[in-house]
């Protein structure tokens, strides 16, 4: 698979936006794993083995176990290895991710508001959007994993 368009090359201003909405996050004040989690796994929803590959670094990076990373797609059913606010977290990522398919229910915004304040929530939904669109473009121009050019 090749990359089909290099999109920094040609939309500087408007990665430029993204790279903003992101740094807004990075300073919100939710905690730096939370966001990473949900970053992992928003990618992993939706396919994105270059995002994917970078979050997977950066949490490894920063010294998340491996028995947690590995775990991410399947955090049910990983008992208490994810914390309350954690397992709200990537509930809520993942009905809002899949929107078309879940409608993002008010068991699903009750969930979440019982561990998130108004503004951690507008918060984490912010990251969570800016994810999506951030696999959407490495997706639709087939940007490549950094595992692909080890």
């Amino acid at each position: 698979m090749n990359q089909r368009l290099d999109y920094n090359s040609f939309a500087p201003d408007g990665m430029k936006a993204l790279g903003g909405v992101h740094a807004y996050v990075g300073r919100c004040g939710l905690p730096k794993e939370l966001i990473d989690l949900v970053y992992l796994r928003v990618s992993q929803i939706n396919g994105c083995a270059y995002c994917i590959d970078m979050h997977a670094r950066d949490i490894l990076t920063a010294g998340l176990a491996t028995e947690k990373l590995v775990l991410v797609p399947v955090w049910r059913e990983a008992g208490m290895l994810f914390n309350p606010q954690e397992r709200a977290a990537l509930g809520w990522a993942e009905s809002v991710t899949r929107v078309s398919e879940t409608g993002v229910p008010d068991s699903a915004f009750a969930a979440v508001s019982r561990v998130f304040n108004g503004k951690e929530l507008a918060d984490l939904t912010i990251a969570i959007s800016l994810m999506n669109a951030y696999n959407r473009m490495a997706i639709s121009f087939r940007a490549m994993p950094a595992a692909g050019h080890d």
